[in-house]
């Protein structure tokens, strides 16, 4: 069987690409997040199942997915028509059940997550957000299509978190960024190079690429780039030392968003929006 639900090391479903045999370990009640990808022998992700095991305690690894916000909003208040509603960091998308479909073609996986009481009470715009997650030669391919089920149009923002393995954040290195980035850690614009040369102390931070941007990692050589598309442009980047990975993620809109209007995105009543990323390994 192509997809297979498994006890160990954790619960969760296991799909094995029927012709290259590269790996994905899923979780779709907790989140649908993506908890390994293997290409070949190479794991490439970055997962704390310790951490994982304890369901008080937010995942650490992985793909979690974002929306309908990335990063916070102030005191966690979202507005809408003069009504205050609580959505807190990063949405809650990495929280809720997903429903999971092996695709037609045993290519790769669906994740799929509609609105609900507890969302709407959060966010009140109905949505269908439906994940298409397939690998492919060297790479692993996400599409999301988003969908407004509402009568009004719907704003938000959309992103992923993933957690990449590395051997040594002292080793690690990052092309494709444009000289100037945002410091989320105090929220001030700063030299992308200078935050960069802090990846071991931990950084935050967001930038506006032109193209693709590749994560080297000279203790090993492994490589990865990110390929995406607009509006799923931005990429941020995110260390937490002493754990041995760097999150390398792309979103559509920046912290605050729906708020600010900068890149903020909206869907009219019925209406879709595609968004696409490719991470390629070498």
């Amino acid at each position: 069987m192509t997809l297979t639900q498994q006890a160990l090391p954790y619960s969760h479903w296991e799909f094995l690409h029927p012709t290259s045999g590269d790996r994905l370990r899923v979780i779709p009640e907790r989140g649908g997040i993506i908890s390994e990808w293997r290409c070949g022998e190479r794991e490439v992700l970055y997962f704390d199942a310790e951490r994982y095991a304890d369901p008080s305690k937010s995942i650490r690894g992985g793909i979690p997915v974002l929306f309908p916000i990335c990063g916070n909003l102030p005191d966690d208040r979202l507005q809408v028509d003069g009504e205050d509603h609580t959505l807190t960091q990063h949405g809650f998308a990495r929280d809720l059940p997903w429903q999971l479909q092996l695709l037609d073609d045993q290519s790769g996986v669906r994740l799929s997550l509609s609105s609900s009481a507890e969302t709407l009470n959060a966010y009140p715009f109905p949505f269908l957000l439906d994940m298409v997650v397939r690998p492919v030669p060297d790479a692993l391919e996400i599409t999301t299509t988003i969908h407004n089920r509402g009568t009004r149009p719907m704003p938000f923002s959309f992103g992923l978190h993933p957690y990449f393995k590395v051997s040594d954040l002292a080793q690690v290195r990052l092309t494709g960024l444009p000289d100037e980035c945002l410091n989320h850690l105090k929220m001030a614009n700063a030299a992308t190079a200078d935050q960069l040369s802090r990846l071991p102390d931990g950084v935050d931070l967001l930038c506006r690429p032109a193209g693709p941007v590749a994560l080297i990692d000279d203790g090993n050589g492994h490589q990865l780039q990110l390929q995406h598309q607009s509006p799923l442009d931005l990429t941020v980047v995110w260390t937490e030392p002493p754990r041995p990975m760097v999150c390398l993620e792309p979103w559509t809109g920046p912290r605050q968003s729906l708020i600010s209007g900068d890149r903020k995105l909206e869907l009219a009543p019925a209406a879709v929006q595609t968004l696409s990323c490719r991470y390629v390994i070498s």
